[in-house]
């Protein structure tokens, strides 16, 4: 008889867990301070460098259900190495990139692709094999508020090494940091997955997606992270420039950008502990209302930097909270087994909805020379979001034959 195999502590897993998603989350929320600097050395337009990045979300967002795959075959190790890697390479290929093409391929593909292996998804299907169901939600709230501090702890870092050492050094030396991941990622190597012998499943890839997909809950909760990419990404990437664009100084997107982080730390553990004691659904459609209601008095509201700086930690607080309750959401209906699979598939339509934000942000900004309707877009799809999310159930699925092994 085959005993299951031990656990690992839970500390390890979130002490280790959280410090990659700190570092692989925290260098990308930064990328909207490069646009300037890029756009304006190399003679680029704008929409040339929200398209680059508008192809990273959607390369993280086909590359996630693959490194999920795998990660929940042959364990999280093997992916975060490859995915340090990568990002690494990109980060290096992004800063020396002579045409649009290169970049795009570098800071697109290349970080895309990393960014899958190196967070959330990898992450989380850890989270959901080593810590009891009981905590997880609580604990995936943990990783999440992580990822958040990683965006106020490396803002203002990307900042300086910008005003210090120029764009392009500021991106070698995050290619060396983001390495740090390595060593990290040997403290998740769990004890269930050994050699490259793939562990035996009570379901297949093909019966979990099958199953998945028939479920409507699971397309409502897929649909509502659309909105949530896209609101997020459009912010976090376009609104240092739509500042700059009102008068307001670098600074003020710096400092605007760590108080999401910083707010997003309180947002997200807050939305983790809450979904161990109510119904994750309507945790989720609060959110999507609350920030279509903030997103529109700031538009309302006169732009100072005072104004700028309440947004940044209203929005911050509701930033990355839709994380933890979506996929715990996942976990209680599905299962474990295979939960970054599937986090990966919802995580998916996160990264296409990133890419209508961020690619229509540089697209009509060009065009029409205004950030307008985009934020208009963004407030309607928060509602829309918010009213799918309602209807959502949360109960385990009911699987009426057993299924082969």
């Amino acid at each position: 008889m085959q005993t299951e195999p031990r656990k690992l502590s839970m500390f390890q897993v979130l002490a280790c867990g959280a410090a990659i998603v700190t570092l692989s989350m925290g260098i990308r929320h930064g990328f909207g301070l490069w646009l300037q600097p890029i756009t304006q050395e190399m003679g680029w337009t704008r929409q040339s460098f929200a398209l680059a990045l508008a192809i990273q979300n959607l390369s993280w967002g086909v590359m996630g259900i693959f490194a999920g795959m795998v990660a929940d075959r042959f364990g999280a190790f093997r992916v975060l190495v490859g995915g340090a890697l990568l990002y690494a390479l990109g980060l290096a290929g992004m800063a020396l990139s002579p045409s649009t093409t290169l970049f795009a391929l570098t800071a697109g593909v290349l970080i895309g692709a990393a960014q899958a292996g190196t967070t959330y998804a990898v992450i989380y299907g850890v989270l959901g094999r080593q810590i009891a169901p009981e905590r997880r939600s609580w604990a995936m709230g943990v990783a999440a508020a992580a990822g958040s501090f990683g965006q106020f702890l490396m803002v203002p870092v990307e900042g300086f090494l910008i005003t210090r050492l120029g764009w392009q050094d500021a991106l070698l030396a995050l290619a060396l940091m983001v390495l740090l991941v390595v060593p990290l990622a040997f403290g998740l190597r769990e004890p269930g997955f050994k050699g490259t012998a793939p562990v035996r499943r009570a379901q297949t890839v093909g019966q979990a997606l099958a199953e998945a997909f028939r479920y409507p809950s699971f397309l409502l909760l897929t649909a509502g992270y659309f909105v949530c990419g896209f609101q997020v990404v459009f912010i976090g990437v376009h609104m240092p420039s739509y500042l700059k664009d009102h008068g307001l100084s670098p600074q003020v997107a710096s400092y605007a950008l760590a108080l999401i982080g910083l707010f997003n730390v309180f947002g997200t553990y807050i939305a983790g502990t809450l979904g161990q004691r109510m119904p994750k659904r309507n945790i989720l459609a609060f959110i999507y209302f609350a920030r279509a209601v903030v997103i529109g008095i700031f538009l309302l509201a006169p732009l100072t930097p005072a104004s700028v700086y309440i947004f940044s930690a209203v929005m911050g607080a509701l930033w990355l909270s839709t994380v933890p309750p979506t996929n715990a959401t996942i976990a209680q209906i599905f299962g474990v087994q295979h939960l970054s699979m599937l986090g990966g598939f919802v995580f998916f339509s996160h990264q296409l909805g990133s890419f209508m934000g961020v690619w229509l942000g540089g697209y009509l900004y060009d065009r029409t020379g205004s950030y307008d309707t985009v934020w208009i877009l963004a407030i309607v799809l928060g509602v829309v979001a918010g009213l799918i999310n309602l209807p959502v159930k949360e109960h385990a699925i009911q699987r009426t034959a057993p299924l082969p092994a």
